[in-house]
């Protein structure tokens, strides 16, 4: 990938409401040229969409937990995310490599909502849970590296100058 298509990339990753005037100004390019650009990366698959991001408090949903699952039946078919898939406090799911199978990330009103959760999850996966309550998250979603010499996309340093 081009460093203007990486640039591209971070500006989008940092605000997916950024117009192609403010990207065009960002990146020094006519706005026109990034329009193109932002096309092919979306035709690329490399931006797959733009999605807002949800203050899970205010919606009723202030616990967040990390629930690692592994299955009871080593020999069953690995088709945990599949029977799961229908449980919508579920965030996400990440196969992982270690003692558990999968990682998913929960939303939940309550702590009563959690358990009640895990019993929906063991039952639905045939599966056995250890879970991880978040007290607080300092950040998240935030903008990936794609910079591959690993610089800061930003410009800044955390370092002495």
């Amino acid at each position: 990938m081009e460093e203007i298509d990486r640039r591209i990339v971070t500006l989008l990753a940092s605000d997916g409401r950024m117009s192609f005037t403010d990207l065009a100004r960002e990146t020094g390019l006519s706005v026109s040229a990034v329009h193109q650009r932002v096309r092919r990366l979306e035709k690329r698959g490399v931006v797959r969409g733009y999605a807002a991001i949800i203050d899970h408090d205010a919606v009723g949903l202030p616990l967040t937990a990390f629930v690692s699952i592994k299955p009871i039946d080593p020999a069953a078919p690995d088709d945990a995310p599949e029977r799961l898939a229908h449980l919508a406090a579920i965030e996400a799911c990440h196969s992982v490599a270690g003692d558990e199978s999968y990682i998913l990330k929960v939303r939940v009103a309550s702590p009563a909502a959690l358990e009640d959760l895990l019993q929906q999850i063991r039952a639905s996966a045939n599966v056995s849970t250890r879970t991880t309550v978040v007290l607080s998250t300092p950040y998240e979603h935030r903008a990936p590296n794609v910079d591959p010499d690993g610089a800061d996309p930003s410009g800044e340093s955390d370092g002495p100058a």
